[in-house]
């Protein structure tokens, strides 16, 4: 693979498994591995398989018994964790340098020997029902996932990455490794380290440590058919609060308007305090905690949320009001200096997302897998500069349609 960009380096070893490296002078480093496997890739019967897969991986392999794995590297001083989404399964460390070795020998341990013993998956159901209980229990957590159930409707991207109690328990040794067998290929794995290590040292370490298991190939590209229909859903829970959620089905990362979408979901209502949701609608009245949207891209949609948490009484009055600002933004084109701050403001957190390591590592190994090479802060302060205001103009046009917009409102 050419290495187009100097603070990036790129090795495929033979069996298709990608890396990518960044140096970095810090007596701590970090390694993953990104997975091209998540919640959407299973089939409805086994809803909360990939993220059942990430908590049982480290409960035994080959050559270690679970008790040797956890304290492999959490034994030195590091931690050793994963994560799910609903597109990728990530598997990362976080070591002293001089454990280097030993991180890499232990997640290519993990990832390719993991055995999944009975016993153990036993006691892990328990473990996920009891974080899906807890998850449940928490409505302005919860919101989230119906929403995307809702509009992302009969899709993988639809169903809950925990899954329910009644499938958690169905799962057996047998099935995780069926979902193993139709998901997980070399060629759609990424190593990432950023660390303290010269890069043939580490490329040595990983030929010595992954490159012993064969080639698993596959030309998988995910897309799925979407009839999204606008709904306006309310639900009764036992909450103090009303929890309000409002958007629509979105740009996927692979559009040519993610980024101006990406600006302009920043100015609406980023967690910064001077969002246009917060300082009209909370600052301005003050009856409400917490308001802000986001946005998610995956690699054939996306989805855009606007999350507020108020009291109950005030409810219509909110919705209202985020209408009016959406449609403040489709009516109303907003000025150069707007869109100048709101530049320096997105590039200015993306620049503190980039200053720690760990994010970093875990950033770059998704940027190579799914787009076959790494951009540098250069790179994405150039596209958000190039943003024109005719651009925020034309994707608010294309969101904040109201007729277009879906809601959940739980009360």
């Amino acid at each position: 693979m050419s290495n187009s960009n100097p603070i990036y380096r790129y090795y495929t070893l033979s069996n298709g498994l990608r890396v990518v490296y960044k140096y970095a002078p810090s007596v701590v480093s970090h390694l993953g591995i990104t997975i091209d496997a998540g919640s959407r890739d299973e089939k409805p019967y086994e809803n909360g398989m990939a993220h059942f897969i990430e908590h049982c991986i480290f409960k035994g392999t080959k050559k270690k018994p679970y008790y040797r794995i956890l304290s492999r590297i959490d034994g030195v001083g590091g931690e050793l964790n994963a994560y799910t989404t609903k597109e990728e399964t990530v598997v990362y460390a976080t070591f002293l340098n001089s454990y280097y070795e030993r991180a890499t020998e232990l997640l290519s341990d993990i990832v390719f020997n993991s055995t999944f013993p009975e016993k153990e998956i036993r006691k892990e159901k328990t473990v996920v029902i009891d974080e899906i209980n807890s998850y449940e229990d928490n409505p302005s957590e919860l919101i989230y996932d119906d929403f995307e159930n809702l509009v992302f409707s009969r899709t993988g991207l639809g169903r809950m990455i925990l899954g329910t109690e009644a499938k958690v328990n169905s799962f057996s040794a047998t099935m995780i490794q069926d979902f193993i067998q139709r998901n997980w290929f070399t060629n759609k794995m990424v190593i990432s380290t950023v660390g303290n290590i010269p890069f043939d040292k580490f490329i040595r370490l990983v030929e010595k440590y992954f490159s012993k298991y064969p080639a698993k190939m596959s030309s998988k590209k995910r897309h799925s058919t979407y009839h999204y229909t606008p709904k306006h859903i309310e639900r009764k829970r036992d909450t103090h609060q009303a929890h309000v959620m409002i958007g629509n089905m979105c740009y996927s990362y692979r559009n040519s308007k993610k980024v101006a979408f990406s600006l302009l979901n920043n100015i609406l209502g980023s967690n910064a305090m001077n969002s246009a949701l917060n300082m009209h609608i909370r600052e301005r009245y003050g009856n409400t905690y917490t308001i802000e949207s986001s946005y998610t891209a995956y690699q054939d949609s996306g989805i855009f949320q606007i999350y507020a948490g108020c009291e109950q009484h005030f409810t219509q009055k909110l919705i209202d009001m985020i209408i009016k600002e959406l449609n403040s933004f489709r009516n109303k084109r907003i000025s150069q200096s707007s869109l100048f701050r709101g530049k320096q403001q997105l590039k200015g957190q993306l620049a503190i997302q980039f200053d720690s390591n760990q994010s970093e590592m875990l950033s770059i190994g998704k940027a190579l897998l799914n787009f076959g090479r790494v951009s540098d802060m250069d790179e994405n302060f150039k596209d958000i500069d190039n943003v024109t205001v005719k651009d925020i103009a034309q994707v608010a046009q294309e969101i904040f349609i109201p007729e277009n917009l879906s809601s959940i409102v739980y009360n």
